[in-house]
């Protein structure tokens, strides 16, 4: 459907357009984006992914998801709250991830923070869906257009600041946002993606944190 942001699948299944048919992206959408999440480590994870992402096509990262959960123990920030140089060298040697010692190292320095965050909070999922946009701070038709002119949005900048202040690097406002929409705390299947609906009642289902 040319110019509407939605494209049909071999299944006959409409779609957001991003997956782009290419079988383990299009099970990504379908299963996994936009779909809410309050586990704090699936969380973490995400948010460092994002980090990594930045500058790649999430394809990338999503192909190397299971080397990255190997390589920062499963994402659990407990753990990578301990790493420490020797760590940093591993990563660096894995060819399976991403070797920018940057975010290696924000990755560790992240997992503290969210511990931190945690001793606040009582949870990662309690303060990030706190931050969950109101109806009146989110557009009242989520088309194509839309979503291309919004990479980032007041939440996303207001999210990233106040993490920032905390200590956090690698958390810009638009890696925030991408965050936002794949854990589920906007809706952001396009109108007439098939996910949408579904996406949206378990939204509603959702006992927030």
């Amino acid at each position: 459907m040319a110019g509407t942001g939605i494209i049909t699948g071999e299944d006959g299944k409409d779609r957001c357009f991003w997956h782009g048919n290419l079988l383990e992206y299009q099970r990504y959408h379908d299963q996994e984006w936009g779909r809410p999440v309050i586990d704090d480590i699936r969380l973490f994870e995400k948010i460092c992914l994002e980090g990594f992402q930045s500058g790649l096509s999430w394809l990338t990262i999503l192909r190397k998801r299971e080397n990255f959960r190997a390589a920062f123990a499963d994402f659990d920030f407990e753990k990578v709250a301990e790493f420490g140089e020797a760590d940093i060298e591993r990563c660096l040697g894995d060819a399976g991830i991403i070797r920018h010692r940057g975010k290696i190292v924000s990755t560790i320095n992240n997992a503290r923070r969210a511990i931190e965050l945690r001793q606040e909070f009582g949870s990662l999922a309690r303060y990030f869906w706190s931050h969950e946009p109101s109806a009146e701070e989110r557009p009242a038709f989520v088309d194509y257009p839309t979503l291309v002119a919004n990479p980032t949005t007041p939440v996303s900048v207001r999210i990233s600041k106040d993490l920032k202040k905390r200590g956090w690097t690698f958390v810009g406002p638009t890696t925030v946002y991408a965050f936002m929409q794949a854990m589920g705390l906007v809706n952001d299947h396009i109108e007439g993606c098939y996910c949408r609906k579904e996406v949206e009642a378990m939204r509603s289902a959702l006992v927030r944190p």
